[in-house]
């Protein structure tokens, strides 16, 4: 399936989603009438009804995580909405991931400070809802999906087996950590030069999805639908992986989310780790 058809299925099922939501009463939303969805250019969905989705159908999913089957309030809209527009930071939940990947996705999260365990787990998700022996188009295998010359220059023997290889979880976890790392100091690096505007994680998120080369021409996120939609997916799985609120199973993301941009963070917050 091609994205343009992934894109127009995910808008699909988000509106027929948010009119079975819309006539719920709750304090998110007073009633049908104050769920407005906006489509700008077929794809892009206003903040709000995803929000609202989030918040009305909160659930487990499958067995990891969940609410805890309240109606939820203001507070828990703004929570959500905070922690979509924010920079990924903070600690992750680890009971929302698969308890064998935590320990790598702590570690790939603590790489730099730009990217935390947070965008990882949910980046994870996305790429291949934590299936580690998952083979995708184009040679991209494992749990991270990362293209194969993108896995063999950042690539390790995390675990000592003497092999380093994409559908090894840990081995391609931390490869994905790496190369988020150097795409997140590239963005900065334009940012300072005033050559992009926006934040360094929106366009480290847009770098990964459509190359660097794409956001430097832009100057800033892409406004086409793959680049705002990765995005857009990524940020929809914060709340869940910071413990906040949980996606229910079975609801596509929509792509193409409009967001404000959070301001740019200065160089000296960008500070690598060394590695080994």
């Amino acid at each position: 399936m091609s994205d343009e058809e992934r894109g127009s299925k995910a808008a699909r099922n988000t509106v027929i989603a948010v009119g079975g939501a819309g006539c719920l009463a709750s304090p998110v939303v007073v009633g049908c009438g104050t769920v407005i969805i906006m489509i700008f250019g077929g794809l892009g969905i206003l903040l709000a009804p995803l929000i609202a989705i989030i918040l009305f159908f909160t659930a487990p999913i499958d067995g990891i995580g969940g609410g805890g089957g309240d109606v939820p309030g203001p507070g828990d809209a703004s929570a959500v909405i905070a922690v979509f527009q924010g920079d990924g930071q903070g600690a992750l939940d680890t009971s929302t991931v698969p308890e064998k990947f935590v320990d790598p996705i702590q570690e790939a999260g603590e790489l730099c400070t730009a990217i935390g365990p947070i965008v990882i787990a949910s980046q994870l998700e996305n790429a291949s809802a934590f299936n580690a022996s998952l083979v995708g188009p184009d040679g991209r295998k494992g749990i991270s999906q990362l293209p194969p010359d993108i896995f063999e220059k950042y690539g390790e023997d995390e675990d000592d087996n003497d092999e380093t290889s994409a559908l090894d979880a840990e081995d391609s976890i931390l490869a994905q950590g790496r190369y988020m790392c150097d795409l997140a100091g590239q963005a900065q690096k334009m940012i300072d030069a005033n050559e992009a505007t926006g934040s360094v994680l929106d366009l480290t998120l847009a770098g990964y999805a459509v190359g660097m080369d794409a956001v430097r021409a832009a100057k800033g996120l892409p406004s086409t639908n793959e680049a705002q939609g990765y995005v857009a997916a990524v940020r929809a799985q914060f709340a869940k992986y910071a413990g906040i609120a949980a996606m229910p199973t079975g609801l596509a993301t929509p792509t193409g989310v409009q967001t404000a941009l959070p301001p740019a963070v200065p160089s000296d917050s960008l500070t690598p780790t060394p590695t080994p």
